[in-house]
């Protein structure tokens, strides 16, 4: 059973977000990386692109797929995991820690309420 933490919003497409300080870190969620095998590379946007909530930010290489990163939230990215440069499996093995991908100015904070709960994932993926 893949790991859904309680405080988190998710998307349709297996992104995830938490939202603090109108700050949205974005990821991918823990059974999303579990269907797409090892993570060998990311494709990840620069700090200062416009995030559109529902539309491709990046992309995820895995060895058995590539696959589009859907922005959750619309805004500024105002930061990018560059350490998954090196460590892209960083998203396998810790993907709401050390595996985070973005983090964005949220410009619509009530983009939020149109995603998912925990309870509410856990069916999406059951």
């Amino acid at each position: 059973m893949a790991l859904v933490p309680g405080d988190l919003k998710y998307t349709q497409d297996h992104e995830w977000v938490r939202m603090k300080d109108g700050i949205a870190t974005v990821g991918i969620t823990d059974y999303a990386q579990g269907e797409l095998g090892d993570v060998v590379f990311l494709e990840l946007p620069a700090i200062g692109v416009e995030a559109r909530m529902g539309e491709p930010f990046g992309s995820i290489e895995a060895v058995k797929t590539v696959a589009d990163l859907y922005a959750p939230v619309s805004g500024e990215i105002i930061d990018v995991n560059t350490t998954l440069e090196d460590s892209p499996e960083m998203v396998n093995s810790d993907p709401y820690g050390t595996g985070w991908l973005i983090k964005i100015m949220a410009s619509d904070p009530t983009e939020l309420d149109s995603l998912m709960d925990a309870a509410a994932y856990k069916k999406h993926i059951a």
